[in-house]
């Protein structure tokens, strides 16, 4: 009877994580049509900001990064120096620092090259699925080969994706009028994955002032409105967060 019942609470175990596993997957879903459309109307855009279809076609599969192709092609058209580019690109990209350390614990055991190969496919969603997933993992069970696969699929469906759709986009971006305006589109497309992920109120206040301050710094010479922007909303949040951890720190109290 009590091998019966252990077993009968394995087996109830084994369901409640498959049924957890698969609400996960099934919020994934969603944002891979997003990620589809996302991925069709950059490459489409990347092509009517002056790419030829083989500059598209390599930006896509090296960059594997929607906000850094969307926020280059203004300043490739405005024929920005190859330092701003750049430099826009390491800034809107900052946040994977962040991703990078906190998935740091689970792929530490993995060489050098086998970690930039995941942080080659490491994208918001399969970051942020992975953690809601594994991050109350203890410690001496983080890096299993499960958890590897897990990141793996997500990540690699993502790219699957991304790569399929855009270059259809780039193929496709000569029978597309411009007057469809698609590039805005992608932009509508990226605001609407983004925001689900905006919590707290540091996101939130970082989010509002990168907005405020791209609005107001439009104007400013080789589109480095954007950049300052981004910098300007990244400072924002960490300040957000300081002050919050030190009003807790306090007991609330001035």
């Amino acid at each position: 009877m009590k091998a019966l019942f252990g077993s009968r609470l394995e087996l109830a175990r084994v369901r409640r994580e498959g049924l957890a596993e698969l609400i996960v997957l099934s919020s994934f879903i969603p944002l891979l049509i997003g990620t589809g459309i996302w991925g069709l109307v950059s490459g489409v855009a990347m092509v009517k900001g002056g790419l030829s279809t083989a500059q598209a076609i390599g930006m896509t599969l090296l960059v594997f990064s929607g906000t850094v192709q969307l926020a280059s092609l203004p300043l490739i058209a405005a024929d920005a120096p190859l330092w701003v580019v750049m430099l826009t690109a390491v800034v809107v990209n900052l946040r994977f620092v962040i991703f990078s350390a906190g998935l740091h614990p689970f792929f530490r055991r993995f060489s050098i090259a086998r970690r930039w190969l995941l942080s080659y496919f490491m994208v918001d969603m399969s970051f942020a699925i992975f953690l809601s997933r594994f991050a109350d993992a203890p410690r001496d069970e983080r890096g299993t080969t499960e958890q590897v696969w897990f990141f793996l699929g997500m990540s690699a469906g993502s790219w699957m994706v991304w790569q399929t759709m855009s270059i259809v986009g780039i193929v496709l971006a000569a029978e597309v009028p411009a007057q469809w305006g698609l590039e805005f589109t992608a932009i509508l497309a990226l605001i609407a994955m983004t925001l689900p992920m905006i919590s707290g109120k540091p996101a939130l206040f970082g989010a509002v002032t990168a907005g405020v301050i791209a609005v107001v710094a439009a104007g400013l010479p080789l589109k480095l409105g954007l950049l300052v922007a981004v910098v300007a909303g990244i400072a924002a949040a960490m300040s957000t967060e300081i002050m919050l951890e030190r009003h807790a720190n306090t007991g609330g109290t001035s």
